[in-house]
């Protein structure tokens, strides 16, 4: 997690931004309090995973909307790197001729839908990355010292409530407890079921990807948060097999 003091004032802005739409916290709240905060025009995210179709979960305008559906389409661009690589990927210029060498179709594409600069940062908890954030200015832009420190938390954030939703392919709000908690708390939160998949792993005989869909839709079916089925896998009062329902274990056996 990024500092606490700067984590604390972003969890301000988006929750803000939720209560202007009079709706529960959601990553479009996310997106749209980045675009305030930050010298850039418009932000998107995309769920991505290496074993299921990716897709755009929300964006804050229409050239971010196509921004993400070009990326995903082509499958090429800032976003994808970001995603494969682990790592922010910041372009100031997309008119830099290394960059149209490396992304030969997604930079004129995006330079005509109106960016010219684009910054990808991936959501990432421990092996797990749910997606990526992704924010476009139509003019180069270099961001600063502070303002990357602030996209980054932005992009903590996001994380958080993708991996806490109950969320549907459409994008749905998500339930707004997670911000109610506070921040000292999500370090925690974020290891916990960091350490259920690691479980799930070795239970199931998968991988980490494949744990934590498992984990997240054994949450989803049964109307649970995923923090609370994390805690449960971890103090073993809930065991996964790779060939029957997940059982409870109350006694922690």
């Amino acid at each position: 997690m990024r500092s606490d003091g700067r984590s604390a004032r972003i969890q301000v802005l988006v929750a803000e931004q939720a209560a202007r739409r009079g709706a529960r916290v959601g990553v479009l709240d996310v997106c749209t309090a980045a675009v305030a905060a930050l010298p850039v025009g418009g932000a998107g995210i995309s769920a991505m995973s290496r074993t299921t179709a990716s897709h755009p979960l929300c964006s804050t305008d229409t050239i971010s909307e196509q921004l993400e559906e070009l990326q995903l389409t082509l499958g090429e661009g800032p976003c994808v790197d970001a995603f494969t690589h682990g790592c922010a990927v910041l372009t100031p210029d997309l008119l830099t001729r290394q960059l149209q060498d490396h992304w030969t179709v997604f930079a004129d594409a995006a330079l005509e839908a109106g960016a010219r600069a684009v910054f990808a940062l991936p959501l990432q908890m421990g092996a797990i990355s749910p997606g990526v954030l992704d924010l476009y200015a139509d003019v180069p832009t270099v961001l600063g010292t502070e303002e990357l420190a602030d996209a980054m938390a932005f992009a903590d954030l996001a994380t958080l409530l993708l991996l806490d939703a109950r969320i549907e392919e459409t994008g749905a709000p998500v339930d707004g407890a997670l911000l109610e908690r506070g921040f000292e708390d999500l370090g925690g939160y974020r290891a916990e079921i960091d350490q259920a998949t690691g479980i799930l792993t070795i239970q199931l005989g998968v991988g980490i990807d494949e744990a934590f869909v498992r984990l997240r839709a054994y949450s989803y079916a049964q109307g649970r948060r995923l923090a609370d089925v994390a805690a449960d896998v971890v103090a073993h009062r809930l065991r996964f097999s790779p060939y029957n329902e997940p059982r409870r274990t109350d006694d922690g056996t």
